[in-house]
């Protein structure tokens, strides 16, 4: 395994929708400053070369924070930049050949919504799962929501950290207590916070209790 569960306490996962005036490094700088363990990088839309430029550069911020930065998706893109590692879903390429892709020293994370996904993300190679959508939300309107009883059955299921993402605020963290999960990973409740930091100082402190009960 690639990854400690603790790096992934606090997992950011960017989004543009939320810049104003900033840029997306000055908004992952406030959030790292804050207490981010974890950083993921993900772009839709954007420019390839764009994409490859804005990885360069989170690449080095999250290194100066000695935090580990993986990119979500494209898997060439994370081997050109030379990212941590990448974290791929369902729907994108299976994880085995992702892990023949960036080889055996970086980092993998799966997204899973059942035991069956995520014995075989985990059978694949996978370092880390994703699993969610936890809560209802509004950051990827596809996404099938997890039980509490199911994100449990998976934590039990696999030997790998378990990250759970998906409509997870400051009000409801705590209803994930007792599911065995490492961590939790978060996009507006950190990037559409008016002070990124401070929210990261609470959402930190508020996981790391939930996690201990």
């Amino acid at each position: 395994m690639n990854c400690d569960k603790k790096d992934l306490l606090l997992y950011a996962v960017t989004d543009r929708a939320w810049l104003g005036e900033q840029t997306l490094q000055e908004q992952v700088e406030q959030a790292l400053r804050g207490g981010v363990t974890f950083v993921q990088l993900r772009e839709k839309t954007l420019e390839e070369e764009a994409f490859y430029q804005e990885a360069v550069a989170l690449k080095e911020l999250c290194g100066r924070y000695g935090v580990p930065f993986v990119i979500n998706d494209n898997v060439a893109l994370a081997c050109r930049v030379d990212a941590d590692g990448v974290h791929v879903g369902q729907d994108d390429m299976e994880a085995g050949n992702v892990r023949a892709m960036i080889g055996p020293d970086k980092i993998l994370g799966v997204s899973a919504q059942t035991v069956e996904q995520a014995v075989a993300a985990q059978d694949a190679g996978a370092d880390y799962l994703g699993v969610g959508a936890v809560f209802s939300t509004s950051t990827k309107l596809d996404a099938c929501e997890v039980t509490w009883q199911t994100l449990k059955d998976i934590c039990a299921a696999v030997d790998i950290p378990v990250v759970a993402i998906g409509g997870i605020k400051k009000h409801n963290v705590m209803e994930l207590a007792g599911s065995g999960i490492d961590g939790i990973a978060l996009v507006s409740a950190i990037f559409a916070a008016e002070d990124i930091e401070q929210e990261c100082v609470v959402l930190r402190a508020l996981t790391s209790e939930m996690i201990a009960r």
